[in-house]
């Protein structure tokens, strides 16, 4: 048995980089995209070439394996190890050089594939791979699975990219690979003179041929291309420190042609035909992975082809052509760039759409639909045999019982799926294995290669046999033992590997069900199967927000893999596996990491599976502090209802905004409340909205509605309550407030308790909500919620905590946001034209639960035009409040919020519908953020269309 101790005290000795052997750093690598776990002994991150030498010296010495990762996106478990992980994400992430006129870059292993991209845009330029996980996996692991991604067809795979590689043997050697045999370690032109012939005739002729050792890259004929030959290794041969890349020219313009057809063997059939054409991709997607074809020519699959042009017309008219020769159901031709990336992102997070299948299966019982896995994710088959190896792969399937949506790069033959296996059971496990092995005679037959883009791993590497045959495979094993004697670089990938059903993720969680507070609906009530939603595509570390995603606000600002929501679902998966996180629910290691997510709920909508990381939260919150003292925020803020409805008792709002503007009380107040020394105590509102609301006189026609006076509305900013009723009444409608207790207990949706895992106080506080709108339930009023948190808590938390009352689902569904209600309910009502420009950010809230469309109509008729950002304020309710918390909290608002605000021409109206958001604004710009009410009402008041 390895010591830990020592080894991780030699490690630090030995390298500038970081050195962690602690709970949390090794169960965060303990995965990656696929289905299988490893616990490894260490990660490293290293800062240069010099740290990667000295622990391979180290390791070597002590016979400890060592591991090189890079995003953690790989699906056939080649990123996992028992040994030292190597991680080059953190420092050796850099991009070395780009020569626009070589057309060459050097990059880094850990340098992230858009990093690169966007450093080479502005001279025309871009490297040609580009997986779906282009956001987050890096040039090092695209080399070392020989990545393609969707415009292979035009530019082939990683390896056809490559032009020198700088790697390390096992035994220190550096190394300088190339053409030519340049770098080439003793003994391997030698092996190969010896085995010519069997490298000439025995590796099949296919544009995506990844699986086993590319060693026919070193036939004499071919250039004798070792860097060539090195690409798909998956870190078996050496570890790679440095490459230079050629790139490509870019097209200017490009055009998207989406063909129509019966089904996707015809798309298939219909794929090869089109590549005389010259096309930048050639991508097929069948039905039942759309969840709707609104925008889709009519069919039940399509191909995606992409054309590229110098000018607009260039483009399209090489589109045209292509759909004149294609024999179609429907088709049509998207030039516009919105358009052509609302298509692309569907086929993007196929990857992890594909796992959550529609129907549920009796294995799973989830409301959610099955759960499918990948480990026969990328098989591919000569292009001109595709559509009758899908015919074949279907049939497979169905002898066995399984279902699988496939899609992909259909110009290259290769085919994506996830498969509903049952990874659960022994059954289900000898199912998988006897699959396998059916399957990968069938691609033999259709002389495919077991991987066409991911890499064998230990997924497919124990069948490569039927694919090359015994002594092929016994070459791989002598080859890697040319470069790693010692069989220390990844050990069991590739050659000599682990049986394809061992290692298997899922063999460790508890085979019964965990105890938990939420009804999970989604996932059959089964906390295990939500943790099981992370299959690691990593879409949460993406390194800047596009458009208006959120996800993952805490992974940006700080970098680490701990705050990512991968990172915290890999923890919880730990958690419950009980190996490395030992203590359970009580477990600081999972605290610490879910300290920093902020419950901005991006991952429910932006994750591809919908993992719901600030549900996961709430609930281990719930647990692990049950029975305990709690951080003294979860008594104050957590609390907040009740202790802003006792100021509003006893009127001492004003004595407690006296006290919070005075040094001393305030920061002792602070203090002990668990707020963050850098933040302002908010102002409480002298006079309440409901208060104002009991002195007002009131309109008794039209239409019902029923304003929810949320606490926020209620005690902090009841002008935005005041301008919802006057706006609502102009448009027609007759409003009501919710019935409420005469000694002041009214309604509350529960947020404050739920954000900090007070569910039992939770429940208690919306059993009593829900008995006081009775009334209101059975009369089916519609219910408007100002507070986009609030309405998020009652329309998603609600229905979850009380899974059995019905009553719940009731009021969940009677929800409805402010303009959804002026949308619905008053949809003849025209809004003063207020004729501003906008900018602010959608609350997060809103953006993953309510959705905004009704908003953006709203502001359309209103004369209100721009865009609002994406990502999160970075307050997110008691989040930016907490001591420790400001620094992130801050990052979070300086990503998009406060630089959208500052860059705001004069006169542009400053939207933000959620108290933190206007909190956030105020106190880190010094800006007044408005509520869409606000704004209407005050056009409304100014008769002349102008806002005030």
């Amino acid at each position: 048995m390895t010591d830990l101790s020592g080894l991780a005290a030699e490690l630090r000795g030995a390298v500038r980089g970081e050195v962690g052997f602690d709970i949390t750093s090794r169960a965060l690598v303990t995965m990656d995209a696929s289905n299988y776990r490893r616990v490894p002994a260490g990660v490293v991150a290293p800062r240069d070439a010099a740290d990667v030498a000295a622990v391979l010296e180290v390791c070597r010495a002590r016979g400890v394996p060592v591991v090189a990762r890079g995003g953690g996106t790989s699906i056939a478990g080649q990123a996992t190890g028992t040994g030292v992980v190597l991680d080059f994400t953190r420092h050796m992430n850099g991009l070395l050089e780009l020569d626009p006129g070589t057309r060459t870059a050097v990059v880094q292993p850990g340098l992230v594939l858009d990093r690169l991209q966007e450093a080479a845009a502005p001279h025309g330029l871009r490297f040609g791979p580009d997986p779906a996980t282009h956001s987050r996996c890096t040039l090092g692991g695209m080399i070392g699975n020989n990545s393609c991604g969707s415009h292979s067809v035009a530019w082939g795979t990683t390896a056809d990219s490559v032009r020198e590689l700088s790697v390390i043997t096992a035994r220190g050697q550096r190394l300088r690979l190339g053409r030519d045999w340049a770098g080439a370690p003793e003994g391997l032109r030698e092996l190969v003179a010896g085995e010519l012939g069997r490298l000439r005739t025995g590796f099949p002729e296919l544009p995506r041929r990844i699986s086993g050792y590319a060693l026919d890259a070193l036939l004499p004929e071919k250039g004798a291309d070792v860097a060539r030959s090195f690409c798909g290794s998956e870190g078996t041969l050496g570890i790679l420190t440095e490459a230079a890349v050629r790139l490509v020219e870019a097209p200017r313009v490009r055009a998207l042609a989406v063909l129509g057809y019966g089904d996707e063997s015809a798309a298939a059939e219909a794929a090869a035909g089109l590549l005389p054409f010259g096309p930048l991709t050639v991508e097929g997607m069948a039905a039942d992975l759309v969840p709707s074809p609104a925008g889709l020519p009519r069919g039940d699959a399509w191909l995606f082809v992409e054309t590229g042009g110098g000018t607009a017309a260039e483009a399209r008219a090489r589109a045209e052509a292509i759909v004149r020769a294609a024999d179609v159901v429907d088709s049509l031709v998207v030039t516009d760039p919105a358009a052509q990336r609302a298509l692309w992102r569907v086929r993007e997070d196929a990857s992890g759409a594909a796992t959550r299948m529609p129907g549920g299966t009796s294995r799973t019982k989830s409301g959610g639909g099955g759960e499918a896995w990948p480990g026969w994710e990328d098989c591919a088959v000569p292009p001109d045999r595709l559509g009758a190896y899908l015919r074949d792969f279907r049939a497979l399937l169905s002898s066995h019982g399984l279902r699988g949506t496939p899609y992909g790069h259909f110009g290259d033959g290769c085919i994506h799926v996830r498969i509903d296996f049952d990874l659960l059971t022994e059954a289900g496990v000898s199912r998988f294995r006897r699959f396998s092995g059916e399957l990968a005679d069938l691609v033999v037959a259709h002389g495919g290669s077991l991987s066409g883009e991911h890499g064998d791993g230990q997924a497919r590497a124990e069948l490569l046999p039927r694919m090359y045959g015994e002594e092929t495979v016994r070459l791989f094993e002598r080859a890697k033992a040319v470069w790693d004697p010692d069989d220390l670089l990844n050990p069991g990938m590739l050659v000599r590997p682990a049986p394809l059903d061992t290692n298997l993720r899922f063999s460790v969680l508890p085979r019964r069900p965990v105890d938990v507070a939420f009804g999970y609906p989604a996932d059959g009530g089964d906390f295990r199967a939500a943790v099981r939603r992370c299959v690691g595509v990593a879409k949460c570390r993406t390194t800047t927000a596009s458009g208006p995603a959120v996800m993952c606000p805490s992974f940006r600002a700080t970098g680490e893999e701990e705050h990512s929501t991968r990172g915290r679902a890999r923890l919880l998966h730990e958690m419950l596996a009980g190996e490395l996180v030992t203590d359970g629910w009580r477990s600081t290691e999972v605290r610490d990491a879910l300290d920093l997510c902020l419950s901005c709920k991006g991952c429910r909508s932006d994750c591809p599976v919908g993992v719901d990381m600030a549900t996961y939260k709430a609930e281990f919150l719930h647990h692990h502090y049950r029975g305990r003292r709690r951080p003294a925020a979860h008594y104050t803020m957590g609390r907040l209802p009740v202790w802003l409805r006792w100021a509003a008792l006893t009127g001492t709002a004003r004595l407690l905004n006296r006290l919070a503007s005075l040094r001393l009380p305030a920061r002792i107040g602070k203090r002990l409340a668990g707020i963050a020394p850098e933040r302002d105590i908010p102002r409480l509102a002298p006079r309440t909205f409901s208060r104002w609301w009991r002195r007002r006189e009131r309109r008794n026609t039209g239409d019902l509605v029923v304003l929810w006076p949320d606490t926020f509305t209620e005690h902090l900013s009841p002008s935005v309550g005041q301008a919802a009723v006057r706006v609502l009444e102009a448009a027609g409608l007759r409003v009501v407030l919710p019935p409420s207790r005469p000694a002041g207990g009214g309604v509350c949706c529960g947020l404050t308790y739920v954000s900090t895992g007070q569910l039992d106080r939770a429940r208690t506080v919306l059993r009593r909500t829900l008995d006081l709108m009775e009334p209101v339930l059975s009369r089916g009023t519609p219910v408007v919620v100002l507070e986009p948190s609030c309405a998020a808590a009652l329309r998603a938390d609600l229905p979850e905590l009380l899974p059995d009352d019905p009553r719940a689902a009731r009021l969940s569904s009677a929800v409805l946001t402010f303009a959804e209600t002026l949308r619905r309910h008053a949809p003849d009502w025209t809004p003063p034209a207020v004729g501003r420009p906008v900018a602010g950010q959608t609350h997060c809230h809103q953006h993953a639960v309510l959705g905004d469309g009704a908003d953006r109509a709203l502001r359309e008729s209103a004369g209100l035009t721009g865009e609002l950002s994406g990502g999160c304020c970075g307050l997110a309710g008691n989040f930016g409040f907490e001591k420790g918390h400001f620094e992130v909290s801050r990052a979070c608002a300086e990503e998009q919020l406060l630089p959208s605000v500052r860059a705001a021409a004069e006169g542009t109206v400053i939207l933000a519908d959620g108290f933190s958001c206007r909190t956030q604004l105020e106190q880190l710009a010094g800006v007044r953020g408005r509520h869409l009410a606000e704004v209407l009402a005050d056009a409304l008041d100014a008769g002349t269309g102008a806002a005030k």
